[in-house]
């Protein structure tokens, strides 16, 4: 019997039951046991479900399920929750509650002294529920229902410490940004079903290869699907909304740039095949992708707040899975998601207790900690050549993939990217770990154990990445390994990771290091100077819609309003000198009022009578 794989779709509700019972230990209600019992009971439902999703994998493995469960029936409309099993999603439902409940160990030191557990644990359980079910749903409708939770998770716990303006800036930045790709998303969601008359992925994919649409319905509707996974993955434009969301607390950072962005390129993947049905959608889901990829790769050099190095590094990363989705490279671009999910976690991990220990998030106040943290270091190192085009490291398998199925441009845009990224990661080595110790750094001691135990497992998950692709079956053929792509892929790494350590390892380069062209620098430090753009063009558009609309509320609205209350008023006033008490005068007013109306009454039968 497939007892665990028939009942998986309950996995997401042990996260929902921790949100609930976390709600116990809240300021008002249980007092006296403190709110760190709230952790360890979503730490036991965490676990429960990893062990559900586990036993479901090993059933599903060779023979997936899908069922579907009725959930709303009006007039013409059915919407059912539609599951879908098997390997491949059950195996990304493994890997969500694996770094959740190891992001939740890291919580219980890194939240050591703040009351506020009970909020973060269930903010951390709702991101298990809401990607847990988008893992396992196979209809779009909820997909989208469950990125809205995502969203709303991403709201609360960068808003987490709320009593700090700059939190609170963040957290309403990222929302109104993700807004706008969801709002987009909502109306081709509507929109898709009376052409296609259903939501389920499979019976999508069906309509998308039989389907002769218009070229024109085609182009917008792919456009608006692609909005969402563009404000998800933080592509441009939308982009800045992940950078502001480093303003919460390092565990919700994990967690966020790790897997919760990646989210947005599940759903990407699933409606691929109705987005080529538009190769002006396909185009564009390539040259955003490209463009935010290099981009992104190049602001992160430029970078000296740590958070901010890695919140590009992750917009990235998703533009290369943007270029592989959009080239057909599906499978390529679901194995670098895994890999890469690893390696951000351990590396957001192993910096974390850094930024803890030390308070300053500035790479260039910090240095020479390898002799005082080595276990973070090692971390960081294992990550960081997890990260890029290290054989036989984890990233490297699908970077490799995705660069043989590619165009000589796209190559080069892929080597761009990968050489930028292995110098940006050289850089913050350089500058954290290497070098004298500075008054930051003088007293760094690894953090408590509860920091270091996830990341010491989650190193040895990266570490045997290879093998475990080996034992599964998903190892691509070694033979990759010596492709002209390949090669190029790992002389790139070498390239920038060499001119990295060069500059930022080594004592005989002086710092900081200035580019000969301050503007460049500068350029690059300010993100291209978006936000600046954003306020000259968006929000002055926006702000000069909201006063004109104003101004029509106030001018026109409100004076139509208060033009008839004036006429009211008036009338009001001439009428009561007609007030004398003679009888007859009110009957003749009431004669020559009824005269009036029944000529008025008239007017259109006389009229007819000439």
């Amino acid at each position: 019997m497939n007892t665990f794989s028939q009942t998986v779709w309950l996995v997401p509700l042990y996260s929902l039951f921790g949100v609930v019972l976390a709600l116990l230990w809240s300021p008002n209600l249980i007092r006296r046991t403190g709110p760190r019992p709230s952790g360890y009971v979503n730490l036991f439902l965490t676990l429960s479900a990893l062990i559900h999703s586990i036993l479901a994998l090993k059933e599903v493995w060779s023979s997936p399920i899908q069922f579907s469960v009725n959930w709303l029936h009006a007039a013409n409309l059915d919407i059912a929750f539609d599951v879908e099993a098997s390997a491949t999603t059950v195996g990304a439902l493994v890997v969500i509650l694996s770094l959740n409940l190891l992001t939740q160990i890291y919580t219980i030191a890194y939240l050591e002294m703040d009351w506020g557990w009970a909020r973060f644990y269930a903010l951390l359980a709702l991101f298990e529920a809401g990607m847990g079910a988008l893992m396992l749903t196979n209809s779009l409708f909820f997909s989208y229902v469950m990125l809205e939770i995502l969203t709303l998770g991403t709201y609360l716990l960068i808003g987490f410490w709320f009593n700090q303006s700059m939190v609170v800036t963040g957290a309403r930045d990222g929302f109104l940004t993700k807004r706008v790709g969801d709002l987009i998303l909502l109306m081709a969601v509507v929109a898709l079903y009376p052409l296609a008359g259903t939501w389920n992925y499979d019976e999508l994919t069906l309509w998308a290869s039989t389907v002769d649409l218009d070229p024109t319905v085609a182009t917008l509707l792919g456009l608006a699907l692609l909005a969402g996974p563009l404000g998800k993955c933080a592509q441009f434009p939308l982009q800045l909304w992940l950078d502001e969301a480093m303003e919460g607390p390092m565990p919700a950072t994990v967690l966020r740039n790790a897997v919760v962005v990646s989210t947005g390129a599940w759903v990407l993947i699933k409606m691929q095949p109705i987005l080529n049905l538009s190769p002006v959608v396909v185009n564009a889901e390539i040259a955003i992708g490209a463009f935010t990829a290099v981009s992104c790769a190049a602001i992160a050099l430029a970078q000296i707040d740590i958070k901010r190095v890695f919140s590009y590094a992750t917009s990235s990363y998703l533009g290369v899975v943007f270029v592989a989705v959009g080239t057909g490279q599906q499978e390529a671009a679901l194995m670098l998601l895994l890999t890469y999910a690893i390696a951000m976690a351990l590396m957001l991990m192993s910096i974390g207790g850094i930024i803890l220990n030390n308070i300053s998030q500035d790479v260039t106040q910090l240095g020479g900690l390898w002799k005082r943290r080595p276990i973070s270091g090692i971390c960081f190192v294992v990550g960081a050549l997890s990260l890029v085009a290290v054989p036989p490291l984890g990233c490297f398998w699908g970077l490799a993939s995705i660069a043989n199925g590619l165009s000589p441009l796209l190559l080069t845009v892929l080597l761009l990217v990968n050489g930028l990224t292995a110098c940006s990661l050289a850089r913050v080595f350089g500058l954290l770990f290497t070098g004298p110790a500075t008054d930051w750094t003088r007293r760094s001691p690894e953090g408590l154990w509860a920091l270091v135990l996830p990341m010491t497992i989650l190193l040895g998950f990266a570490l045997h990445v290879p093998q475990s692709l080996a034992v599964l079956g998903l190892l691509p053929n070694l033979a990759l390994v010596t492709q002209p792509a390949t090669l190029l892929l790992m002389g790139s790494t070498l390239m920038g990771g060499g001119v990295g350590l060069f500059l930022y390892a080594f004592p005989t380069v002086s710092k900081p290091i200035r580019l000969p062209l301050p503007g460049v620098q500068d350029f690059l430090a300010y993100d291209f100077y978006t936000a600046q753009l954003y306020k000259v063009t968006v929000i002055s558009i926006v702000g000069f819609l909201a006063k004109a609309i104003d101004w029509c509320d106030r001018v026109l609205v409100d004076g139509a309003v208060n033009l008839v209350g004036l006429l009211t008023l008036a009338s009001g006033q001439s009428l009561k000198y007609n007030t004398n008490g003679q009888m007859q005068f009110y009957a003749l007013s009431i004669l020559l009022g009824t005269i009036f109306f029944g000529l008025i009454l008239c007017y259109p039968l006389l009229s007819a009578l000439h």
